[in-house]
């Protein structure tokens, strides 16, 4: 999932934030061997997980009868001599002992293992021989579980290049439910292309405002619209959090639900909105509602808005199976996102397929979890920055709330296997 967040405050947020006001809804760079961008920029910027505070089906992901694994249930000792710190591209990790990874040992990690055995499908980099033994551990005690871990991990504490401490930040994304038709009507006017011929990833093409007017632009798009949404901010939220699920109206009057996914851009860089809105002091605050009662009080002036960000997602449309529907969108490591245990990250700071211990306290979250780096997006940037897949749902349901409200610090420690620690 390719995302973008929106600032939701009247100060200035870091660039990749998510915002609880603003929404920094972010569109997430094309993911490889995938085609959305869910996180999101992040929602504030958008998620998927089994949050606190989200209703998701926790059903384990299926998988063959495992066989016994044994010996895993004693701890190793916690006083081995620690390797130096390896230092990445955008981050320096420091190795620690367990004991100072905060709240470990009481998080519930079965709820995780979906997400690691997803992972497995396309695993980090020297962790595919582990793969065999997380499947079996599927059906393994939370004990036997977190045994296997710290005897075959190294937790690594992620700090700023310099090894400083970062000021960390964690924003939510998620999935939004919206109803579209197939065909344009009185009602639903505003499109969602998929890729127009000639479309080069490193290349600009037209602009929003272009797409809107230019009559190149119209014809390279005609026949190109999957579906039509009755409100052109809907469309934005969409092309901001990469993918979505429509309840799709068919030509003959038939409902089904299927997913759009991130399938490209226009090559133009991303705009706020909400920045836009909270520059000329239209509004207060940069949420979705204020934006929304904004446009409908200012509708000559709603282009004038949506042209300030020329940035346009494409997308591609994806049949969703009644097992699909259990997870999300397939993330930058290719593989469906999980709510509540998948983030967003920056791939220079953490490879995807690291699992990783959050950290975070704040008004929306207080959790200390292992989570899987599986997505990422064009606003999350830096050593500790991550946005949180919380879900799928409308305006009402939590997955959107949590991952609108979620703007608050972080800290992070990447697990490494033993094996490469050295």
């Amino acid at each position: 999932m390719v995302h973008q967040t929106m600032n939701t405050s009247n100060t200035s947020a870091p660039s990749a934030s998510s915002n609880n006001k603003v929404m920094d809804l972010s569109e997430k760079s094309p993911r490889q061997g995938t085609g959305r961008w869910l996180c999101g920029l992040g929602l504030g910027a958008l998620i998927v997980g089994s949050l606190v505070s989200c209703a998701v089906d926790t059903t384990p992901y299926p998988q063959p009868t495992p066989a016994p694994v044994p010996g895993v249930v004693a701890q190793p000792p916690d006083d081995s001599v620690l390797p130096p710190p390896i230092q990445r591209a955008r981050s320096r990790w420091t190795p620690v002992r367990w004991s100072e990874l905060p709240g470990w040992g009481q998080d519930s990690l079965y709820e995780v293992w979906n997400a690691w055995v997803r992972g497995c499908e396309r695993p980090a980099p020297g962790q595919a021989g582990l793969c065999s033994e997380v499947r079996q551990l599927s059906i393994a005690t939370g004990q036997e579980q977190q045994a296997w871990v710290m005897r075959r991990f190294l937790p690594y504490r992620v700090t700023e290049p310099d090894g400083a401490a970062p000021q960390g930040l964690l924003t939510g994304y998620y999935e939004p439910i919206m109803n579209a038709s197939r065909v344009p009507t009185e009602q639903h006017r505003t499109p969602l292309y998929g890729p127009p011929p000639g479309l080069r990833p490193d290349q600009p093409w037209f602009s929003r405002q272009d797409i809107d007017t230019h009559p190149a632009a119209q014809a390279a798009l005609r026949g190109r619209a999957i579906a039509w949404l009755a409100d052109p901010i809907d469309a934005l939220i969409l092309q901001i959090q990469g993918s979505g699920r429509l309840n799709l109206v068919e030509a003959d009057g038939r409902l089904r639900q299927v997913r759009v996914a991130f399938a490209a851009h226009n090559g133009h860089p991303y705009q706020s909105v909400g920045r836009w809105l909270l520059d000329q002091r239209a509004i207060r605050e940069a949420s979705w509602d204020a934006i929304k009662a904004w446009a409908a009080q200012n509708p000559r002036r709603l282009n004038e808005m949506l042209w300030s960000n020329p940035r346009t997602v494409f997308f591609r449309e994806e049949a969703l199976s009644d097992f699909d529907a259990r997870f999300g969108p397939r993330g930058a490591q290719g593989v469906p996102l999980t709510p509540g245990r998948s983030i967003a990250v920056d791939p220079q700071s953490i490879p995807y397929g690291t699992p990783v211990w959050l950290a975070t306290q704040g008004a929306t979250l207080n959790q200390q979890r292992l989570v899987m780096a599986q997505d990422t997006g064009g606003a999350i940037v830096g050593a500790v920055r991550a946005d949180l897949f919380t879900g799928w749902g409308s305006w009402s349901d939590e997955a959107y709330t949590v991952a609108a409200a979620l703007k608050q610090p972080l800290q992070m420690w990447a697990l490494l296997p033993r094996e490469l620690a050295r």
